[in-house]
């Protein structure tokens, strides 16, 4: 019998993480109004410092309201509950503490029946870790997660929530930031988009953002040109960067349009450049994950300087719509994939059946509550998918090579 209910969100944002705790408590009081709820604020943080919010009547009446915003109403941060070191650090835990176990005593003297995660691959293997834990020591609690990310990179999840939302909001910002194109002349833009290891968001950005152009009236007569708006190279981790092959193309289309302007994920070519930090002995700044902070390194910036130098660039605009798009509220298609979602996750959870709600991409597509063990993070953006073909067909860019990382 479930009684009680938390909810926590955690990781990076998504357009998705307001709307998803809004659809939580919309079908629990649908379907199970006695249950009582919380959300414990900033994640797992609020988790092992006991720090929640009630989900009373008045939420519960107007919890509606949260689909129309983004962001998270109750906070994220980034938290892994199997690093010790960092916890002691942080003051969340003490010398000597099991954080798994703190966390799982912590959801006992809250009463706490069923945990709800709202996260990307991290917040997830997380769950998975505590899942595991309360399991192995017969705590008698269920997790059930929903997949955040926009990278849309949760393997086997066919489609994270947020992640349309994402390349929407994102072709959204560079219609301005491209519009700056003749803002001096042989103008260079780097549109850097969000993407560690997969390079998703930025082909489906490019392509929501080509999709604007095909409906536009043209003006080439006044310099209102098609050409000078395009997209003119997209670069992913996936596929590999010929700096000097590219840089020829691109110079090209310089001396022709007058501008370039390159839609590049974040990670791509990150090692190439962590190579060259270290070899320069430089040190690279990590998270608690153990993942390059690539708000230290600065892709963007990097690329831009190599492309630059070589196209004779007079005048270089780096942009970053990460967290432009990332804090967005959620779009139509991605509200009515949450609510699939959270609706099968409160069903679920009365069941007692714990994992992580998604269309099993290794299973038919069905939906289904995944099992945590089979929930990984890092999964590559397949590059030979006909609509990314095309994409660069469209620009005039030559297939890649697959990336030895991918």
């Amino acid at each position: 019998m479930v009684k009680k209910v938390a909810i926590l969100t955690a990781g990076g944002f998504a357009p998705c993480l307001s709307s998803a705790i809004g659809g939580l408590i919309e079908r629990y009081t649908q379907v199970a109004p006695e249950v009582e709820i919380i959300a414990y604020r900033h994640g797992y943080q609020g988790l092992l410092k006991g720090d929640f919010l009630v989900v009373d009547d008045t939420v519960r009446a107007n919890a509606a309201l949260l689909h129309k915003f983004g962001g998270s109403p109750v906070g994220n941060s980034r938290v892994k509950l199997t690093n010790a070191k960092d916890l002691v650090k942080r003051g969340l835990v003490a010398e000597g503490d099991n954080p798994l176990k703190v966390a799982a005593d912590r959801l006992v003297a809250d009463g706490v029946d069923v945990l709800h995660t709202i996260g990307g691959d991290d917040t997830n293997t997380t769950a998975a870790d505590l899942a595991a834990y309360l399991a192995e020591n017969d705590y008698g609690l269920t997790v059930v997660g929903l997949p955040k990310t926009i990278d849309n990179d949760v393997i086997p999840i066919r489609q994270s929530l947020g992640a349309w939302t994402a390349a929407e909001q994102g072709a959204i910002f560079a219609k301005n930031i491209v519009a700056e194109h003749n803002s001096g002349s042989r103008m260079l833009i780097v549109h850097e988009v969000m993407g560690r290891h997969c390079g998703w968001l930025t082909a489906a950005t490019a392509a929501k953002y080509r999709e604007w152009l095909e409906t536009q009236e043209w003006l080439p007569e006044i310099g209102l040109s098609r050409e000078a708006w395009d997209v003119h190279g997209v670069y992913v981790p996936e596929g590999e960067i010929d700096l000097a092959k590219e840089a020829e193309r691109l110079n090209k289309v310089m001396d022709e349009v007058g501008n370039v302007t390159i839609f590049l994920s974040e990670g791509a070519g990150l090692d190439a450049i962590v190579a060259e930090m270290e070899a320069n002995g430089e040190e690279v700044a990590r998270d608690p994950f153990g993942h390059v902070r690539i708000d230290k390194i600065n892709p963007g910036a990097w690329f831009g300087s190599k492309f630059a130098e070589k196209l004779n660039a007079e005048k270089v605009m780096i942009q970053k719509s990460g967290y432009f798009s990332r804090s967005a509220a959620a779009n139509d298609a991605d509200l009515a994939l949450i609510k699939q979602c959270t609706d099968l996750a409160v069903d679920c959870a009365l069941r007692g059946e714990p994992g992580v709600i998604g269309h099993d991409e290794e299973n038919g597509d069905v939906l289904t509550a995944i099992a945590f063990d089979r929930i990984k993070g890092g999964k590559p953006f397949d590059i030979t998918q006909d609509w990314y073909k095309a994409l660069l067909d469209g620009i005039g860019q030559d297939f890649p090579a697959a990336a030895q990382a991918h």
